[in-house]
């Protein structure tokens, strides 16, 4: 390698720091070169846009909207859409080279975007949003498309976003075109399965890691930070398989029960009171407390930065699944190795979701849709797949299953870069 060694994260906090000091080690074990390294630890595009928006009070409001290209080399990038006052340049550039990776670790061919509008969508009307979205897609009109870039549902946003989205790039280019943006409503081209997408991988891939550790499902418990749509379906799938789930949480905090929580019942109980677990019947812990509970498998399906090197010490599971993107810090990473935890990487096990979202454009393009169970099986193939790989190249190469996953992700860029001779 020509390029310097990787520098120590100056930031833990900093989502493009941390993804990059994972590049980099990954990108140091596999002897990737230097021409290959500076294409890729850079985005391809970065888009700024400023979109006046008439509010409901007939004011008008600039907001800031993003689009970040980090690699076409596999294919159109695809990544999600979303609506935050925290969004920013440096977390969609991170967001997007996830992007990247992850679809190339579960072998789509795909490259990674990412996308956000700096905005609270929580203060404004639905007629606000619906004009703020159809603003974006008009200003974005020369990034996105079926076979450029493909936008999805994220934070604050989903199906009706995505609606919108698709009806607006739709009118712009004069013809219907469903294959623009993946995570729309069923009637309007969304895929079966879909829903279930993320938390179903997230399941597939705790079982697969279960299996290389030996633990017994029947025997085992799990804790699962997070209760929305990744974090509830995560709990309840993996409760299926045997496991005893002792702990969820929510941003009302944490719920414990020794015995066991019934995940059926906890998900009515959610969206009979409002969408949160508030007054749950369970012990009350802090959402900091149930990392570091006594279990065998923990799932952080929450916010990124959950485990750093604060708490890494204190983690007790034998195993971690991530549900949610960037859970784990780059430093807490070094202490969870050090503890022999095995970590199933976010790029690996929430790529459900982008695998189902790859479905979804497959049935718009060819305008035939596939059944619920044809979906989970060849979802499910694609994940035990992907596992199975980057398995094999962290016994390969001695690395842990994170380092491994960017390993494969890499190679299969750079030798799509190498092939396409785009320097």
């Amino acid at each position: 390698m020509s390029y310097k060694e990787p520098a120590p994260i100056k930031n833990q906090e900093n989502p493009f720091e941390s993804m990059m000091s994972r590049f980099d080690e990954a990108a140091r074990i596999l002897g990737l070169d230097q021409n290959s390294y500076n294409v890729l630890k850079s985005p391809a595009k970065a888009v700024l846009v400023n979109l006046p928006v008439i509010m409901d009070d007939g004011t008008v409001q600039v907001f800031e909207g993003y689009r970040v290209v980090h690699s076409q080399a596999m294919g159109p990038s695809k990544g999600g859409v979303r609506y935050s006052m925290d969004v920013n340049l440096d977390e969609v550039k991170a967001l997007a080279a996830w992007m990247t990776w992850k679809c190339a670790v579960v072998g789509i061919p795909y490259g990674g975007g990412k996308g956000g509008i700096k905005c609270d969508p929580r203060k404004m009307s639905k007629g606000e949003l619906e004009r703020l979205t159809r603003a974006y897609t008009g200003s974005m009109r020369d990034v996105f498309g079926p076979e450029n870039d493909i936008p999805a549902p994220d934070m604050n946003t989903g199906p009706q976003e995505m609606a919108w989205l698709m009806d607006e790039y739709s009118k712009i280019k004069g013809q219907y075109s469903p294959a623009v943006t993946t995570g729309k409503p069923l009637v309007l081209g969304g895929s079966s399965g879909r829903v279930e997408a993320t938390g179903r991988g997230v399941m597939v891939a705790a079982r697969a890691a279960m299996g290389k550790l030996g633990i017994n499902p029947i025997e085992a418990t799990c804790a699962v930070q997070g209760f929305g749509n990744v974090g509830s379906i995560s709990a309840k799938l993996i409760q299926l398989q045997g496991l005893k789930i002792v702990a969820i949480s929510d941003v009302t905090g944490g719920y414990y029960d020794p015995n066991g929580i019934d995940i059926e019942t906890a998900i009515a109980y959610r969206n009979s009171n409002g969408g949160t677990l508030e007054g749950f019947k369970a012990e009350r812990i802090t959402n900091e407390e149930i990392l570091e509970l006594d279990v065998d498998v923990l799932v952080p399906a929450a916010m990124e930065d959950q485990i750093t090197k604060h708490n890494a010490a204190n983690i007790k599971a034998k195993l971690i699944v991530e549900g949610a993107n960037g859970p784990t810090s780059a430093n807490a990473d070094i202490i969870l190795n050090e503890k022999n935890i095995m970590v199933v990487p976010d790029i690996l096990a929430n790529a459900g979701g982008v695998t189902v979202s790859y479905f979804e454009w497959v049935q718009n393009r060819l305008g035939y849709y596939w059944t619920e169970e044809r979906v989970h099986r060849r979802a499910d193939r694609t994940m035990k797949q992907a596992f199975e790989e980057v398995y094999a190249a962290s016994q390969k190469y001695g690395t842990s299953l994170r380092i491994a996953a960017y390993i494969v992700a890499i190679d299969k860029v750079s030798k799509a870069l190498a092939f396409r001779g785009v320097f």
